[in-house]
């Protein structure tokens, strides 16, 4: 049992080099998911950074949420309203983007 849960917590965040993770690791729908990112946006000096985020891949849902600076980085925690990916990308103020280069960045969700 202790193995299935150490390799549930890594689903989602095989993105962790690239300075991005979601917490809780697996997201449920009807619950809120907590996007941290410490990414190239983040290590460029950006000091505001938006995650653009949508549902399935047809990006549903779309929306902009302003990331709050932490001393890590930056964080926002988001609704997760569909059974489908979440699907984020970043984008600053001066509108550079971190997409992992054009791969986005997808995280499953449970229902």
């Amino acid at each position: 049992m202790p193995r299935a849960a150490k390799k549930q917590n890594l689903i989602n965040n095989h993105y962790l080099e690239n300075g991005v993770s979601v917490s809780p690791a697996l997201p449920t729908v009807g619950e809120k998911v907590k996007i941290i990112y410490d990414g190239l946006l983040s290590k460029s000096g950006a000091t505001h950074v938006y995650a653009h985020v949508g549902f399935g891949s047809k990006w549903e849902n779309v929306y902009d949420y302003q990331m709050k600076r932490t001393d890590t980085g930056f964080e926002v925690s988001i609704p997760v309203t569909r059974p489908e990916a979440i699907n984020v990308c970043f984008k600053d103020c001066a509108n550079n983007w971190d997409n992992n280069s054009g791969k986005n960045y997808s995280f499953d969700v449970i229902q």
